[in-house]
């Protein structure tokens, strides 16, 4: 015993510090515990309908989206309502921080038919990482390697949604030092959006298919 806290407590207290350290424990999860809540329960619906009322004013209805079989890893889910696109997403997180896109018009210049994803008719949920950083193991690899290796990765609109899950729970910003390469979107020209945080605001903008850097990396998504 240490004055009032019970030795084995600070054996648990420990143990958690080096787990967060680590990245076996996030701090999302840390965040659901203490608030009494399931950590380990990706299917947070609840949790979602909130989100959208608040940040979209949408009430909404989640019950019957299929959540995916968990995987090591893969720990944040994110819910996309039917018809969520880009231009929605950019605007709600425009409402909370400063926000710059190369286009006036981002749904105009995706091409949907090469959508990994489309909300278009029905929502659905994804698994991500969740870190801050996008993918260390998929730095250096560009959108046309990402493809052939058959790697399911993140939309535009599901990064910017995931930018503004972040910043609702942390008041912190996805990519400060990385970029989403949004690997699951073309523009109409066949270029790939990619989104980061620039320091004072999060940019949108577009590089060639075959482009690939360290800090340029997709995130991969569990569907």
């Amino acid at each position: 015993m240490v004055g009032s806290v019970p030795g084995n407590v600070l054996g648990m207290i420990a143990d958690l510090a080096h787990k967060l350290q680590h990245g076996v424990l996030t701090p999302t999860e840390l965040g659901l515990f203490l608030k009494r809540q399931n950590p380990f329960d990706n299917n947070d619906v609840e949790g979602y309908r909130t989100l959208y009322l608040t940040y979209f004013g949408l009430d909404l209805d989640f019950s019957s989206v299929r959540i995916p079989e968990p995987r090591p890893g893969f720990t944040r889910t994110l819910i996309v309502p039917q018809g969520m696109t880009p231009n929605h997403a950019y605007e709600a997180c425009q409402k909370h921080f400063p926000c710059w896109k190369y286009t006036s018009d981002l749904d105009s210049a995706l091409d949907w038919d090469k959508e990994e994803r489309n909300p278009k008719d029905a929502p659905y949920a994804i698994l991500v990482k969740d870190t801050q950083a996008a993918d260390d193991n998929l730095k250096n690899l560009s959108a046309i390697q990402i493809k052939e290796k058959g790697i399911t990765t993140e939309t535009l609109t599901e990064r910017l949604l995931h930018e503004l899950m972040y910043w609702s729970e942390t008041k912190k910003h996805l990519d400060p030092n990385t970029i989403t390469l949004c690997s699951g979107s073309r523009s109409r020209g066949g270029h790939v959006p990619h989104v980061s945080w620039g320091g004072d605001d999060m940019r949108v903008r577009w590089c060639s298919h075959d482009d690939s850097s360290s800090r340029l990396r997709s995130r991969e998504v569990v569907f």
